[in-house]
């Protein structure tokens, strides 16, 4: 026991009437090192405001962000069985579940949602990666296949933001079938001709990206996301050869047409309305510019005569 951090230094403070800082107030944009406030980031949508550089953000609020006035009602997802492996490894699957519900307040991975984004109704489901690395388990793979369901029914265009490390290897080859089971539930959607749009966030890589991820009717993608199937480390040492600079990342994905769009998060809500009101050949809605208040005048300051002067 350090007698002087556990006692005095408790004591002093609390006669000086210091206070605790949190230890999050700052963040350090990990391209340029710049420190930002805590308080600005999370204003701008966890968007370094100088660098642009684009942070995770948790399913929460990325919903909130993106339906409007931040209103949506969640779809319950389904019950499934849980760990029918009874998987453990350096701990129980259980357990694992139990801490990653605790850290984040979610279910499992996946968050959907209904509601308007522009007045524009819609369906809208959210992985989380926080949630063991966003991994497809059957809890996930039931919850996009129900809000699939539900935009079905409702005839309400789906957009889907993926962000995942692959299946969850946990659950084994019950994991591997979410994989064709979403796909059949987006084949199924698209017959009826409803809009599907997937936006891909850093990470979107293993499974989920060989599948439902890489299905939609446009890819958009935020700046600096890495997309692919294996990690980069894997396939240079697959091929024996070095991978070109910024490989797998968003912006050199369309630069090779593999995306549509890199889009800001920022622009990501006024981006994906236009695109439905073009899919569903419905009239574009214009923004009305912001009223600028008119400056004020200033007036002349009149000369001293001589004799004020005097």
């Amino acid at each position: 026991m350090n007698w002087i951090t556990n006692f005095v230094r408790p004591k002093i403070n609390s006669m000086l009437g210091r206070r605790d800082i949190p230890e999050n107030l700052w963040i350090k944009d990990p391209e340029t090192g710049e420190m930002v406030f805590h308080k600005d980031l999370e204003e701008n949508q966890w968007v370094i405001p100088s660098s642009g550089y684009h942070m995770k953000i948790s399913a929460k609020e990325r919903l909130a962000n993106f339906f409007d006035d931040g209103v949506y009602e969640l779809l319950e997802n389904p019950k499934v069985a849980i760990d029918p492996l009874k998987f453990r490894a350096e701990k129980r699957y259980v357990d694992k579940l139990r801490e990653d519900r605790a850290k984040t307040g979610l279910e499992d991975a996946v968050l959907a949602a209904q509601g308007t984004i522009e007045t524009l109704p819609i369906v809208a489901v959210v992985q989380d990666f926080t949630f063991m690395g966003g991994s497809l388990g059957m809890a996930a793979g039931e919850a996009i296949i129900k809000a699939f369901e539900t935009a079905l029914e409702q005839k309400r265009p789906m957009v889907l933001f993926a962000a995942s490390g692959g299946a969850r290897m946990q659950e084994g080859t019950l994991s591997l079938m979410q994989l064709p089971r979403t796909t059949v539930a987006v084949d199924r959607f698209k017959e009826a001709g409803l809009p599907y749009i997937v936006v891909l966030t850093n990470p979107t890589t293993g499974g989920v990206s060989a599948s439902y991820a890489m299905l939609g009717d446009i890819h958009i993608a935020e700046p600096g996301a890495i997309i692919g199937f294996a990690g980069a480390r894997v396939i240079e040492q697959t091929i024996r050869e070095k991978l070109p600079e910024g490989f797998q990342r968003a912006e050199y994905l369309m630069e090779h047409g593999m995306v549509d769009m890199v889009v800001s998060r920022l622009e990501m809500k006024a981006t994906v309305a236009r695109l439905l009101r073009m899919l569903l050949k419905q009239p574009l809605v214009e923004v009305a510019p912001a009223p600028v208040e008119p400056e004020t005048p200033v007036l002349p300051v009149p000369e001293p005569t001589q004799q004020a002067e005097a």
